[in-house]
């Protein structure tokens, strides 16, 4: 990891990406640098453009949030709009230890 941090710390103070570069970054952070995982590093980064793989990295995480942030926001208000309206008495934890044993029992069957 230390490798691609490296790198990173090299793309963004604008310096070139090259073995003689890594290797003083990694030096100076006291790692052992193995020559192999440098000439790897670079040839892998050799066409990527590092700043666009770092935007759509971080673009997927904070759209795939918001969605599911939205979508459980969704879930909360129509339960409770259920809950308010609803004459049924509450009977979810009963139901949760019946699907509970039913699941272990599938699991006995399974080991013996």
């Amino acid at each position: 990891m230390e490798y691609v941090y490296a790198a990173l710390i090299l793309n963004e103070t604008d310096e070139e990406i090259n073995e003689d570069n890594l290797i003083a970054v990694l030096e100076a952070a006291g790692v052992e640098v193995e020559e192999s995982r440098v000439k790897a590093l670079v040839a892998a980064l050799e066409d990527v453009d590092i700043d666009e793989a770092v935007s759509e990295a971080a673009a997927v995480p904070a759209a795939g949030a918001a969605a599911g942030g939205a979508a459980a926001a969704d879930d909360e208000g129509e339960a409770e709009e259920a809950e308010e309206t609803s004459d049924v008495p509450d009977t979810t934890d009963d139901d949760d230890d019946e699907e509970e044993e039913a699941s272990g029992e599938g699991l006995g069957e399974l080991f013996g």
